[in-house]
């Protein structure tokens, strides 16, 4: 049976053993480096399906190694779960606004890591596996092949990206709340929060270009596609 491989970036190695032990005994296969250098080229050259990311890194930090990852074609989808010694929403929003689909605290439960990391997989597994391909004006959604296009140009987004715009686009013009798009694209995830969701758009919106304007923001309350 295929197992999944998982790059863990870590630079202190009692904790990146710890996370190696146990997702190896959770079912994954682990790569384990200790600087953003080497996450970089490790990612790009040998694809892993998840990465496990600390953000306080030496030489290129975590948030970096994000950023050109999803900056790239190679590893623009990758699901990035971030790790952080700092407790402050601000700084969650700035990973997820570079791209991060989640995002743990230290000190963590290695078990906790371990159950984020089967919740981006599946979350990757029921983006290329659901639904019909949704067409909103040049917005082209195709579920199967996990893939966006606006005008004709392919849009590169996250898995937990990808769910919350198809959430939106299979009803355009309703309004739907945060807690309501938390329900339905991060429903495994229990410590997602509004500002999480916030990112996310933000960061559909950026990607989309001008055709991120479809996206209507309503105050206080959440966010729907314009019913074109």
């Amino acid at each position: 049976m295929h197992r999944s491989t998982v790059l863990v970036v870590e630079d202190d190695a009692a904790v990146a053993e710890l996370i190696r032990r146990t997702l190896t005994d959770g079912g994954f296969d682990v790569i384990y480096v200790p600087d953003g250098a080497a996450a970089l080229d490790v990612a790009w050259n040998h694809k892993p399906d998840v990465l496990v990311l600390d953000v306080g890194l030496p030489g290129i930090d975590g948030l970096e190694v994000c950023r050109r990852l999803r900056a790239d074609r190679r590893s623009s989808t990758m699901p990035v779960l971030m790790l952080s010694a700092r407790d402050d929403v601000a700084d969650r929003v700035v990973g997820l606004e570079l791209g991060a689909d989640d995002y743990v605290i230290k000190p963590f439960s290695p078990r906790e890591v371990l159950a984020r990391v089967k919740t981006l997989m599946r979350r990757v597994t029921q983006s290329h596996t659901g639904g019909d391909v949704i067409r909103h004006g040049r917005i082209v959604i195709d579920a199967q092949r996990h893939e966006v296009s606006y005008d004709g140009q392919p849009i590169a987004l996250t898995a937990t990206e990808f769910r919350v715009l198809q959430y939106l686009a299979s009803t355009p013009g309703r309004v739907r709340s945060r807690d309501e798009i938390i329900a339905a694209a991060c429903a495994d995830d229990s410590a997602v929060f509004d500002r999480t969701i916030d990112a996310h758009v933000k960061s559909i919106r950026k990607k989309l270009g001008v055709g991120g304007d479809e996206i209507e923001t309503v105050r206080g309350y959440g966010y729907k596609l314009r019913d074109n």
